[in-house]
């Protein structure tokens, strides 16, 4: 039977680990992570995160167990990071434009966070918005999936909304979401479709331009949607 250190039982088998301990259990996420980004649930064994993270299968279900519930574990890691980061950022921007917040302040509030984690350029994120696309376009759960990680955050954007359109009926602000929720999680998988069918003009990794537009672009289409509704 594996420890928690990984070393008894046979369970690495004369594989030489990425790490031990917390470290150990890190290197599987990351290597589950990478896997899933790039080739979806369905599209994994746990025999092959097993072999990128050069472990034995059994540790794996040692520290996870199925490959369902070490999915969910690579799917909450950094899902509690960024929920963290947003609620404080809406709060943030609440706190300092009481009475005059704005749809787009809001939108930015809320995207911001991921937008600044993919500007550090670390490998894992960039993984885990490509992930966290394809479980948002992933009809058998993903729906599941995505309510049970983020829906209290959204939640928090769509009241902070309400508040800087009080006219907008609820479904207009959940139907904005929707829209808000797909430009965002593509724009931050970096495709590079973008690159050629500009020619080169707009660069998928270009944040910056992301950030100067994405806002503007969403906050302005669900205004105009409210507006229309009256």
């Amino acid at each position: 039977m594996a420890r928690a250190d990984g070393q008894a039982g046979g369970a690495l088998r004369g594989r030489r680990p990425k790490g031990q301990g917390p470290d150990l259990r890190q290197s599987i996420l990351d290597a589950a992570e990478a896997l899933f980004s790039r080739h979806g649930f369905y599209g994994v064994t746990v025999r092959q995160v097993a072999s990128e993270a050069g472990v034995d299968t059994a540790l794996i279900h040692y520290y996870f167990g199925a490959k369902r519930e070490l999915f969910d574990s690579v799917f909450a890691r950094r899902a509690e990071i960024l929920n963290d980061e947003r609620v404080a950022a809406m709060q943030a921007y609440a706190d300092a434009h009481v009475g005059a917040m704005t749809p787009e302040g809001i939108i930015g509030a809320f995207i911001d966070p991921l937008i600044q984690r993919s500007m550090t350029n670390d490998e894992g994120w960039t993984n885990y918005f490509r992930l966290v696309a394809l479980v948002n376009n992933t009809p058998a759960w993903g729906g599941e999936t995505m309510h049970r990680f983020f829906d209290p955050v959204v939640h928090q954007l769509v009241d902070m909304l309400k508040i800087a359109l009080p006219g907008a009926e609820m479904r207009d602000l959940y139907w904005g979401y929707q829209f808000l929720t797909g430009a965002m999680m593509l724009t931050l998988s970096e495709t590079g479709r973008i690159d050629q069918l500009s020619d080169g003009l707009c660069r998928s990794t270009d944040l910056e331009a992301v950030r100067d537009r994405l806002y503007a672009w969403c906050a302005a289409g669900l205004t105009e949607v409210v507006r229309r509704r009256h």
